[in-house]
């Protein structure tokens, strides 16, 4: 086989559950048409269950890697022949490379995308963050904050260990006391753009920074009510932009 036919093979993809609306797909066609790569593609696998992987892998000739989206960026973990580091501290992967013998590693690249998307946002008072949900996606955001000597309480419904504060339990002057809000539970995601996490929005001000991790549609209610505060508000698609780009250069497929 020549090299022009090798590489017409190669396959990317994602992994979730309802993601016909996936920002992933769209983005690596437009990459890849954009930049004249012609030797890749890149498709969505829209699975019920995590267990349908093998599956995918078994059919899916010339797979090289995958991005993995909820509800499967911890369940996917018993999956994988290894870890980086960097996944293993996080206990989440959303991003996976298949090495030429066929082994699945796991990455981490919302930590990345995350960080860098709201470094240049933090001003000296951004001290204390709350994080609303637990879920796979909340634990590169711990980790990048972390890495940024940000402080930071757990808000849930239901009070656990780990968790700070439900809630019911979240009042004006917790509020006031962590300038950096961040949400990364679904609510509010496309088509119920009405929903929004329950906070007390009128304690946020000019000093709070609003953080959403979804990006359909561009401003959440959450963002919306923040910026009716004064907060500065960001979505998740500078994040979803830096981190496919680093998993790209995980791949190496060019």
């Amino acid at each position: 086989m020549d090299k022009k036919q090798e590489k017409e093979k190669h396959k990317l993809g994602l992994i979730g559950r309802n993601i016909s609306y996936s920002f992933s797909k769209l983005f690596f066609t437009n990459k890849f048409k954009k930049e004249h790569i012609d030797h890749v593609s890149y498709e969505n696998f829209d699975i019920e269950s995590i267990d349908l992987l093998p599956s995918i892998l078994e059919n899916t000739p010339n797979l090289r890697g995958f991005n993995v989206t909820i509800p499967y960026k911890e369940v996917i973990i018993p999956y994988l022949d290894k870890l980086n580091k960097k996944a293993a501290d996080i206990g989440a992967i959303n991003t996976v490379k298949i090495t030429k013998k066929n082994k699945l590693v796991g990455y981490n690249t919302d930590c990345y995308g995350f960080k860098n998307s709201i470094k240049k946002h933090l001003k000296p008072h951004h001290k204390k963050a709350l994080i609303l949900g637990t879920g796979g996606a909340s634990k590169a955001i711990v980790y990048s904050l972390k890495e940024l000597n940000i402080d930071y309480h757990y808000v849930s419904r239901h009070l656990k260990k780990g968790v700070d504060y439900t809630y019911e339990t979240l009042t004006n002057e917790v509020i006031k006391q962590h300038q950096i809000i961040i949400n990364c539970t679904p609510i509010g995601t496309f088509p119920n753009v009405e929903d929004c996490p329950n906070i007390p929005f009128n304690a946020v001000n000019e000093t709070h920074i609003l953080y959403d991790l979804i990006y359909n549609p561009e401003e959440t209610t959450f963002l919306k009510l923040g910026k009716e505060q004064g907060a500065k508000t960001i979505n998740g698609l500078k994040m979803l932009k830096l981190q496919a780009k680093k998993a790209w250069s995980i791949w190496n497929l060019e």
